[in-house]
């Protein structure tokens, strides 16, 4: 293979006090019904964002097999996560909010508001005439649930996973280029200066400021390109008022949005990509990393702001457990796309309720 492949994002990840109440608030909530893998063990890796010690956690990824991306739900076992000292608002650095794709908003909308989801406001439309809407979960985290083009099958409960996320950046120029030339989001899907009405639901978003909607020009390709589809990421800025970084003085680990996720294939090429463009690998696994139901080697870089963005190359994946069913990437090449009847027996293991 001579070319790094990006299947999509793979999962947002979530510190949380609870890994079983947050489950079950992802499968009602946007219908993430499927643990992929779940693992109680010491994350030996992440120790330059841990103080220096290894500690325990519980994670697991929750997907809807509808389209897009998970959720990683990470629980500390060995302390208690800690939150933010002010909630965290538009202007601060980092994860500001996570996508959520939906096939019908307005139902989704009511769906959610009927079902006790603390939603704000109403529904608006982002520059691009997408309609959206915004809701807080109950440790605080936002979401903008947007319309979405494409889907693996259709969802059940007018929701699908993770399209991407609004991270909040210091200098916009600098923040593109490390987008466009890490990651390949080198589209703009609209670049606009004001203030806007689908942003002020959030803390912080009734004042001027700039945002650019991005996308990858190059696609999804790779083993779950037809499962996660498109993806977008939308920077904003708030001129002239410095924020504060959402993890400053707190863990990798700690309450709110840890990482965004991508699935990849060619995790040495990137490697060498992201050292030549200034932005090296902070972790790195280096070779095939044993997550219990689940493996394959993950790596760390930080954006301009801190953020952390983490690649993974799948290596190993449960399509069903109960027939003690695992593949093996590695032998089928990670690069071709899986067929849908596969991706679709990973509903076998689908929680209900």
């Amino acid at each position: 293979m001579s070319e790094i492949l990006f299947s999509g994002v793979q999962q947002l990840g979530v510190g949380i006090p609870d890994t079983d109440l947050a489950f079950q608030w992802f499968r009602q909530t946007f219908g993430a019904d499927v643990p992929v893998f779940r693992e109680a063990a010491e994350a030996p890796f992440m120790t330059p964002y841990t103080g220096g010690e290894v500690h325990a956690r519980d994670a697991m990824l929750a997907v809807n097999l509808a389209g897009g991306g998970g959720f990683e739900i990470w629980q500390y076992t060995s302390r208690t996560p800690v939150a933010p000292e002010r909630p965290v608002i538009i202007g601060d650095y980092g994860i500001l909010a996570g996508r959520i794709k939906a096939r019908g908003v307005h139902q989704a909308y009511q769906r959610l508001q009927a079902q006790g989801v603390n939603v704000a406001g109403g529904v608006t439309e982002d520059p691009a005439g997408t309609q959206r809407f915004s809701l807080q979960d109950p440790w605080g985290n936002w979401y903008q649930v947007v319309e979405g083009a494409e889907w693996f099958s259709r969802p059940s409960r007018q929701t699908g996973g993770v399209e991407g996320a609004i991270i909040g950046v210091s200098d916009m120029a600098t923040a593109l280029d490390f987008y466009a030339t890490v990651l390949g989001y080198d589209t703009k899907l609209y670049d606009e200066n004001g203030i806007f009405e689908d942003l002020a639901q959030i803390p912080g978003g009734d004042v001027p400021l700039r945002r650019i909607l991005l996308t990858r020009s190059a696609g999804q390709q790779g083993a779950f390109s037809i499962l996660f589809g498109a993806t977008r990421i939308e920077l904003v800025e708030v001129p002239g008022t410095p924020g504060k970084r959402i993890f400053q003085d707190r863990y990798w680990g700690d309450l709110g949005f840890i990482h965004l996720c991508f699935d990849i294939v060619g995790m040495d090429m990137l490697k060498t990509r992201c050292e030549a463009a200034g932005h090296p690998f902070t972790v790195d696994s280096g070779s095939s990393f044993d997550m219990g139901e689940a493996g394959g080697r993950f790596a760390y870089v930080e954006d301009p702001d801190g953020t952390l963005i983490e690649f993974v190359e799948t290596h190993k994946l449960p399509i069903m457990k109960k027939m003690n069913w695992y593949l093996d990437l590695r032998k089928r090449g990670m690069e071709r796309p899986l067929p849908r009847w596969m991706i679709q027996a990973m509903g076998l293991g689908r929680v209900k309720g």
